[in-house]
């Protein structure tokens, strides 16, 4: 059974795929490549990037040219009229002593920034999760359709057993029949297994933007070795440390508290200094101002008085807004660390359903021999090794899903630990066939 599994499970993975196989870390250099939601996200960083470097801009020197050119025309009654011209050239220079506001912006800008780097680095451990999910649900329905071939298979061979048994007036018609309703039902099993397989595959697809070619499927032994350090609140610590979505929302918290620091400074005063050259040239109706170069410097301060209560309200706004932050903060630290212990316990738990589903497989396997055994010899029935078919079956599926989701658990638990990444899916690779 193992060696028809193993056929049909490579050819399954081959199908309209080249010939070398891909492993988890080729499709994830792919998808990190080609994926569009981590690339959505980067644009999205580097977006809130430039706002920070705008923030930035404002508190530096500020410099613009002037040029304007008039004519005028005078005229009145008894004299002539007269036309003149000017023109005016300028330079002005400005630049920020104190504007508490402008400062606090600039701060609460480089917040936004490093809140985005955080946010894209939770972006790319999801990506790195997303693709190991797509790649182990795409060999689980590999093996899922192998096992579904190997029962119709299995069927139907009971079905030419039992005619030939018929025939040599052994056994009944029903036995034929009930035979044939097996494989029947195992044909629809197995078409629906492979329409699965095909959309498992599709999903993969979505994420690196081709068609997947063979995939390596995991070894028969697996590491069993349960996470360290070997205490669930010790991952949930690391978790509220480390994690880049909990990072993320603390620096937007801090952002926040920036933005009622901007809202607040216009009760502030704001100081200036500016400095202006200027050359007018041309002639004008009152007198020739061509060649002389005025120059200005000042500094200005702008206090405001009264707004009517918008600064108060913005203050509140932007309170409000703080407070917000806080709580998704709050919501975010609870869902990582409910992640990391619901990631821990399954890791623990998968291993000792991938050890009794083993066990289980074993004794299937034991079983459908001793069934088929007994059929020959007179004392088992038809039923009974079609029974045992149909558990050896469901106990191959039992164990393909405790080997993959033990990976998964894995995987889930490094994500909400903050430390997913190439090196841990590298590891996991180097699980695979």
């Amino acid at each position: 059974m193992r060696d028809v599994r193993g056929a049909a499970l490579v050819l399954a993975l081959a199908a309209s795929g080249p010939a070398r196989a891909e492993g988890l870390i080729d499709v994830w250099r792919e998808a990190r490549a080609h994926d569009p939601v981590l690339a959505a996200a980067d644009a999205t960083r580097a977006g809130v990037h430039d706002l920070a470097d705008q923030a930035r801009a404002a508190l530096r020197p500020q410099a613009g040219a002037t040029a304007a050119a008039g004519r005028d025309r005078v005229s009145g009654a008894g004299q002539a009229t007269r036309d003149g011209h000017d023109t005016n050239v300028s330079l002005a220079v400005s630049q920020v002593v104190f504007d508490a506001g402008l400062l606090s912006q600039a701060r609460a800008a480089r917040q936004n920034a490093d809140g985005q780097d955080a946010a894209w680095r939770a972006a790319e451990q999801a990506l790195a999760l997303r693709v190991a999910a797509a790649y182990f649900d795409a060999l689980l329905a590999a093996d899922a359709l192998a096992t579904q071939q190997a029962n119709e298979d299995a069927y139907a061979l009971q079905a030419s057993q039992s005619e030939s048994r018929v025939a040599a007036g052994l056994a009944a018609q029903v036995d034929v029949e009930q035979a044939r309703v097996y494989e029947a039902l195992a044909h629809g099993s197995t078409t629906a297994a492979r329409q699965a397989l095909a959309d498992a595959r599709d999903a993969i697809g979505e994420i690196t933007g081709r068609a997947p070619g063979a995939l390596r499927p995991l070894r028969d032994e697996l590491p069993l070795v349960a996470p360290q350090p070997a205490d669930a609140e010790a991952w949930v610590s690391r978790a509220l440390a480390d994690n880049p979505a909990v990072a993320a929302a603390r620096l937007g918290v801090e952002a926040a508290g920036s933005a009622v620091d901007v809202a607040r400074a216009g009760h502030l005063p704001t100081l200036s200094a500016g400095l202006n050259f200027g050359r007018p040239t041309g002639a004008a109706l009152y007198g020739d101002a061509s060649g002389r170069l005025t120059t200005t410097a000042a500094l200005t301060l702008q206090v405001p008085l009264f707004t009517g209560g918008a600064t108060q309200a913005r203050v509140h706004q932007a309170e409000h807004a703080r407070a917000g932050a806080e709580d998704a903060l709050e919501s975010q630290r609870r869902a990582v660390a409910r992640a990391a212990r619901a990631a821990y316990g399954g890791t623990l738990a998968a291993i000792g359903q991938l050890r009794a589903t083993r066990d289980a497989v074993a004794s299937a396997r034991r079983a459908l021999a001793a069934s088929r055994a007994g059929r020959e010899a007179g004392n088992q029935t038809l039923n009974d090794v079609l029974l045992a078919i149909q558990v050896l079956g469901a106990a191959q599926d039992a164990y393909a899903q405790a080997r993959h989701q033990l990976v998964l658990d894995r995987l889930q638990l490094l994500q909400a630990a903050g430390g997913l990444g190439e090196a841990e899916l590298a590891a996991v690779d180097a699980w695979l066939e």
